[in-house]
């Protein structure tokens, strides 16, 4: 048996009901949190987030050479990378947002990898000058033009090539980017094409290795012992073909979480032994040298370690059909049931021993009929003033966020010990309209 690791827990590790009866996270009430901040709230555990990190770092241990790389995509916040990265770990970043912002707190730039589909040249000039690590190329134009780039900088630049590996994994199909009709990397046709590019004509750029990702929510393990196959044989055949030395495989990240009970992701331990075992068998398989490890969880290390509190409102009864109880929040602050059928546990905060007599589905405010968060839930009779605790909403939720309605984005904060600390403002109106202009013809007199 593996052992557990955080990311297949509902709630965060520290969920306590206190003595007033109410939800406790990280030693903090709540109910009170809500009082203090407002609603909706994003709550980020510390403790579970550095839990995960450890589970990682320790179920991956045996490999002399790992690097552990953050997904940014999946929560991007100065104050959370700060964090990440003290537990030793890189970055994998997609923009020129998620790099400023990973620099902005200190990260080690060495151990961040900007990947994506269609960087612009301003991103990766960015990248060039705030001296990111690696850069995972994904296509012919980007090849060319990042030597450009590079060459006007008088600068090597270590790349990865992004392929695509052909692995379908079990997922919604709008998160799924290992296949082959996939907008992400190059086709194995393509890889030696774009190899003699880089010998032949791309002298600023150095090809240290290969990059593929498989997708997201993963439940099976098996896709992981596909693509290190893959991966590795590729090396191995430019290696022999080229007379190249490509030392690095990045196999992305995807493992998933548990956002409901019905939801058995399997354990960070489980997948390194997976991944592990594949590896080296290929190593021993193929004749090469133990390449470097890049790995990139995500979700899996920042979902469960987050929440979010609403304050319930108005309700509906719909006459011999569903009962509906409206937040304060929705669509907005978390898109994902709308976008991909996203399912999510939740509790009512200031009664969470009570008895689950109600079933009610959990409307968003916002100004869409698919504006629902959970259908068909059971609570205790939902009532104006509750406070509603959505679990697993660390990931994607606070990154996907819009201004949708010109509503304002929603606060986060972190708790510790009993410690709560602001580290995403709650905007304002005046924050709504700051990047607004009126031009002058327009002004009313």
């Amino acid at each position: 048996m593996y052992k557990n690791s955080t990311n297949q827990f509902l709630k965060p590790v520290t969920t306590k009901i206190n003595d007033a009866g109410n939800l406790e996270i990280g030693g903090c009430d709540t109910v009170e949190l809500v009082e203090k901040y407002g609603s909706p709230l994003y709550v980020m555990d510390e403790t579970t987030l550095r839990n995960i990190c450890c589970d990682y770092k320790s179920a991956f241990s045996s490999y002399p050479k790992v690097n552990m790389m953050f997904a940014s995509k999946a929560l991007c916040t100065m104050g959370t990378s700060a964090l990440i990265a003290s537990e030793g770990f890189g970055f994998d970043v997609v923009s020129a947002g998620e790099i400023y912002t990973v620099y902005k707190a200190g990260a080690d730039m060495s151990k961040v990898l900007f990947n994506g589909n269609n960087k612009s040249f301003d991103e990766l000039t960015l990248a060039i000058e705030l001296g990111v690590g690696r850069i995972s190329v994904d296509n012919f134009f980007e090849l060319s033009l990042l030597n450009e780039i590079a060459k006007s900088h008088n600068k090597i630049i270590d790349i990865l090539l992004r392929i695509t590996p052909g692995i379908e994994c079990h997922t919604h199909e709008y998160i799924q980017t290992g296949h082959l009709d996939s907008k992400f990397g190059f086709d194995l046709t393509q890889i030696d094409e774009a190899v003699e590019l880089i010998l032949s004509e791309y002298n600023n750029l150095k090809l240290r290795g290969l990059h593929a990702h498989i997708g997201s929510q993963i439940f099976e393990t098996k896709v992981y012992h596909d693509e290190i196959e893959i991966l590795v044989r590729e090396i191995k055949r430019l290696n022999d073909k080229f007379g190249l030395s490509l030392d690095e495989i990045n196999i992305g990240g995807g493992l998933g979480v548990k956002y409901t009970e019905k939801d058995v992701p399997p354990s960070a331990y489980e997948i390194a032994d997976v991944i592990l075992k594949s590896l080296n068998t290929a190593v021993e398989k193929y004749q090469i040298n133990p390449p470097a490890l890049f790995i990139e969880p995500g979700r899996s290390i920042v979902s469960t370690a987050g929440v979010t509190l609403y304050t319930i409102g108005s309700s509906k009864q719909v006459p011999k059909g569903k009962k509906y109880i409206a937040v304060d929040g929705g669509m907005a602050d978390n898109p994902r049931p709308s976008m991909y059928q996203a399912e999510y546990s939740a509790i009512i905060a200031n009664k969470p021993l009570a008895e689950n007599n109600t079933k009610v589905t959990i409307a968003g405010r916002f100004c869409e009929s698919g504006d629902i968060l959970i259908k068909d839930i059971e609570l205790p009779n939902p009532e104006e003033g509750d406070i509603l605790c959505v679990f697993n909403t660390g990931a994607y939720n606070y990154s996907m966020a819009s201004n949708y309605n010109r509503v304002q984005k929603s606060a986060m904060v972190l708790v510790n010990n009993s410690q709560s600390d602001i580290i995403i403002n709650r905007e304002t109106l005046d924050d709504i309209v700051s990047g607004d202009v009126v031009p002058d013809r327009l002004k009313i007199k």
